[in-house]
């Protein structure tokens, strides 16, 4: 039937589990599987239990102790922990189950040697540092501070990579104007979440719903253009700021301004 079978009565079973499981209630005893190290009980081992009790791994003296030893290469004395081998060779000369001493190399007996750290300088304050070729790249940079600086001075205007040419520059003729009806039109407070000048402490912006941009790019149109009281609206800084990278549609900043004149 089965591989496995009991010492008590010779039933045979599929599993090793099935016969302590039948131990127990034919038997009435949990059945034996090792002794333990410490008093030489017989007990039902489970997992990697080398005791019987909590008790006897407490009073084993040897478990967990080092032993001592001369290694068998260098004639140095070395601790060791206790197992199924001998301790024979300290840990600088061990190198696998051969006992093959370990030839350890370091700097230029290694293959992967390139040199070592080498002098560089900051590329902001000029400072001498140590870097392995590994860390060099085009810049080098001593600390986060400069690391900071170098990103600030780098990664603006034409240096980072979302430039679109800048700014719109001057508005033009009409700019001025229109923005200040603008804002007395929409009650100087924000078209979207009504916050006022006062709550922000400043003038809303005023937002162009058709970017100046586009304006600027039409062979049709003109800068000037772009400034007509139907084609801009007070905004917040948080609710311009959604506006510019379209997380508020045109539409409703149209709808906004088509409510108030009807109001």
């Amino acid at each position: 039937m089965g591989g496995h079978s009991c010492p008590e009565c010779g039933r045979a079973f599929k599993s090793k589990r099935g016969v302590k499981i039948h131990h127990v209630h034919s038997h009435g005893v949990s059945l034996v599987t090792a002794e333990c190290e410490n008093c030489g009980e017989q007990f039902e081992k489970r997992s990697q239990r080398k005791y019987c009790s909590d008790d006897c791994r407490r009073a084993d003296s040897s478990r967990g102790a080092k032993s001592q030893a001369e290694c068998a290469s260098c004639g140095e004395i070395f601790e060791y922990y206790p197992s199924r081998r001998s301790g024979k060779y300290c840990s600088p000369c061990y190198a696998d189950d051969n006992k093959e001493t370990v030839t350890r190399l370091t700097e230029t007996a290694n293959p992967r040697w390139n040199g070592g750290k080498r002098i560089c300088q900051c590329a902001v304050c000029g400072e001498r540092v140590e870097r392995y070729p590994s860390q060099i790249g085009e810049t080098v940079l001593c600390s986060k501070a400069c690391h900071s600086s170098w990103l600030s001075e780098t990664f603006t205007g034409e240096g980072h990579p979302n430039w679109e040419g800048g700014g719109n520059g001057d508005y033009g003729r009409g700019w001025r104007t229109v923005r200040q009806r603008a804002l007395e039109r929409d009650g100087y407070q924000c078209v979207v979440c009504g916050r006022t000048s006062e709550e922000m402490g400043r003038n809303p912006d005023v937002h162009h719903i058709t970017p100046v941009k586009w304006f600027i790019g039409s062979d049709n149109h003109t800068r000037e253009d772009a400034h007509y009281l139907e084609n801009v609206v007070s905004l917040c800084i948080s609710c311009h700021r959604k506006a510019e990278f379209g997380k508020i549609e045109s539409d409703f900043l149209k709808s906004q301004i088509t409510d108030e004149e009807s109001n």
